[in-house]
């Protein structure tokens, strides 16, 4: 018999209350239940990174973390870090640069990115390539992912963003 508790969060800057199983995991919570497909399942044991999230602004594979864990919580997740005007500056580059091929680790590694950004707002390429390396990607050599990271940041240092 499985035990339920209600949680509440903010979800994406929305505030998000749900009953969930205690052993639910939080991608299982935004995929199955909130209808959030953004978020991908990949190796499900925090191997490949499709399901980066962030949690309180610091990124986390979704499969490895309980939903119980996000009570009182920020989340974010791929479908909110848009802005009014459209994509953010790193969906941008993404899309202008030609980092997405199939798109299956596309959201971990945008979310991934944006966590770098704020967090080290001076990487270099090699700091870059170091912050993405737990997000397998099977379709691209990581060289314009890498390319697009590194162009969001300096474009974001350009706006005064960083």
């Amino acid at each position: 018999m499985s035990i339920n508790q209600q949680i509440s969060f903010t979800l994406n800057g929305y505030p998000e209350t749900v009953t969930i199983p205690v052993e639910m995991t939080t991608l299982s919570l935004l995929r199955d239940r909130l209808k959030l497909t953004g978020t991908k399942l990949g190796c499900g044991e925090g191997e490949c990174g499709a399901c980066t999230i962030l949690v309180d602004g610091i990124a986390i594979n979704s499969c490895l973390m309980l939903a119980v864990d996000c009570d009182g919580r920020e989340v974010t997740t791929i479908e909110g870090v848009q802005t009014p005007e459209g994509l953010n500056i790193l969906q941008q580059e993404f899309v202008d640069r030609g980092a997405v091929q199939c798109g299956f680790c596309t959201p971990g590694m945008i979310m991934q990115g944006i966590y770098l950004l704020k967090t080290d707002p001076a990487a270099t390429l090699s700091e870059i390539r170091r912050g993405l390396e737990g997000n397998i990607c099977r379709c691209t050599g990581y060289h314009k992912i890498v390319e697009a990271t590194a162009s969001a940041l300096h474009k974001s240092k350009e706006q005064g963003l960083v």
